[in-house]
């Protein structure tokens, strides 16, 4: 099952600034910082953009590739509806922490309340992407994400991973990630842009106690990036 959510343009979360470390240290004023969205208005006026049908055309989107590297990404119709597959909505593990707000962002949280997981979709025009370079833009969009205006100091940073593509159980979708920690709460950031659309898409996972990788691996594996 898919979610259909108004598309918006990425609004910025309010950050301190990322220092060069290996790992992003995570104290307590910066994560409580980064998993929220500011209210629209705070951050940079985006540039105007159509959003999406709510209902995408049947046969719109054309052939789509097979997998989606950073490469592939070049080779999706400008025409396609990229969204989140929601693969928590009947999970007994997860519970609804905040509903969709109408504006591409909701949050599920597991039931013992160890971890949660924000998801966001939608469009990216104040990201300043790449044309043609998907692997750049996600670096971008994780620099506004965390507040910082160089996306060059966010890629030393970054590892490359994967989201599930159409259907679960796979990472054929690359994705770019940042992680930060700060004793027993871990927080990590993925996120992908396509710029052949000019859509984005990004899930933090925030644990406490819980084990953030092994939970991550469970919101890719459940909640596919659905291309139509």
């Amino acid at each position: 099952m898919t979610r259909i959510s108004q598309v918006s343009p990425l609004v910025r979360l309010a950050a301190a600034s990322v220092v060069a470390l290996a790992v992003l240290p995570l104290s307590g004023c910066l994560y409580a910082q980064i998993p929220v969205n500011v209210p629209d208005g705070d951050g940079p006026d985006p540039s105007p953009t159509a959003s999406p049908s709510a209902q995408p055309s049947e046969g719109s989107s054309g052939d789509l590739p097979t997998a989606l590297t950073f490469a592939d990404g070049n080779d999706i119709p400008s025409s396609a509806y990229i969204q989140w597959g929601d693969g928590f909505i009947a999970d007994d593990g997860w519970k609804i922490v905040e509903p969709d707000d109408g504006n591409g962002g909701w949050t599920y949280g597991t039931v013992d309340d160890t971890c949660t997981a924000q998801f966001w979709q939608g469009l990216i025009s104040d990201v300043p992407t790449v044309p043609g370079d998907d692997g750049v833009s996600s670096d971008a969009m994780l620099a506004v994400i965390l507040g910082e205006s160089d996306a060059a100091a966010i890629t030393p940073l970054s590892t490359t991973g994967g989201f599930s593509y159409q259907v679960g159980g796979n990472t054929d979708v690359e994705n770019r990630q940042v992680m930060g920690a700060d004793a027993d709460r871990q927080w990590a950031i993925a996120a992908r842009a396509f710029t052949a659309t000019g859509v984005g898409l990004y899930v933090i996972v925030d644990c406490t106690g819980g084990d953030i990788n092994v939970t991550m691996a469970e919101v890719v594996d459940k909640n596919a990036v659905v291309i139509t």
